[in-house]
């Protein structure tokens, strides 16, 4: 039971955060079942989207341009390896940006911390890159390129891949409120981002006088440190985009989970 009282929601948000588990449980569940409710083969649509935009990289970028890897490993692992991460984090940032408004009735119905609405959908992305790591896996068999013991480090960089995602959900999900373009913003960052992000190459082929500009990007120590961890050590690991992946997913968890608990209490007024 709530018991309402001045100060009290503000006093303890994370505990209520906690109480309403089950709630957040339920919503990541419905977003995951929603997906592919009333079709013929299910979260096997997840494996053709995989194999399909690996196909389509691995023929611009690998066949047509012809980029260096900076890596041994075949290009369909290269870019394999780099599409997980970069799928993680748009497939939460596009799921969750409209995630308050399209549980308006909800939120106007129950009192919960609204927190809980855009963080669902990072599970149900996290399951759909879950379902890409076996495929993957079996792909590096089938090239006979075997993981070494850095494959223990791949669940930290899934872990910090949620974490970069999670700032700028929680950002957009509160704009979205008032301003509902703010989604299609998102969207286009999103598109934007695919092709600056070393998904269909490597970023060992950045020059190296540009190589720190470019790692302003955080999602470059991501992808890169992804690769690190499945494709033997290569290309190298590049230190100064780890530290400033880690950092930005730190700042932009703390703007994010700042702005939207300003703003949370006025969403069902608004929506």
């Amino acid at each position: 039971m709530i018991i309402l009282e001045p100060g009290r929601l503000q006093r303890h948000y994370w505990r209520d955060v906690w109480r309403y588990r089950e709630l957040f449980v339920i919503l990541a569940w419905r977003d995951l079942s929603v997906r592919y409710k009333q079709t013929a083969i299910g979260v096997v649509w997840a494996i053709i989207k995989a194999l399909v935009t690996v196909a389509i990289f691995t023929f611009v970028f690998g066949r047509i341009a012809k980029l260096p890897t900076g890596s041994l490993a075949p290009y369909t692992l290269v870019v394999f390896a780099g599409m997980i991460p970069w799928s993680l984090f748009s497939n939460i940032l596009g799921q969750a940006s409209a995630s308050v408004v399209g549980n308006s009735n909800l939120i106007g119905k129950v009192y919960f911390p609204r927190l809980i609405v855009p963080a669902a959908p990072a599970i149900s992305s996290l399951v759909d890159a879950l379902i890409w790591l076996p495929l993957l896996f079996g792909m590096m068999l089938w090239f006979g390129f075997w993981p070494d013991v850095r494959i223990a480090l791949l669940p930290l960089f899934m872990l910090l891949t949620v974490l970069i995602s999670v700032g700028p959900t929680l950002l957009f999900a509160a704009l979205n409120v008032k301003y509902r373009d703010s989604q299609f913003i998102a969207a286009y960052l999103i598109q934007f981002g695919l092709y600056v992000s070393p998904v269909g190459f490597s970023s060992a082929a950045i020059p190296a006088q540009w190589r720190p500009l470019y790692s302003l990007n955080p999602m470059v120590g991501v992808i890169d440190g992804f690769r690190w961890c499945v494709l033997h050590g290569e290309p190298k690991l590049y230190y100064p985009s780890l530290m400033i992946s880690i950092s930005a997913a730190i700042l932009m968890l703390w703007i994010g989970i700042a702005y939207f608990r300003k703003v949370e209490n006025r969403f069902a007024d608004i929506i």
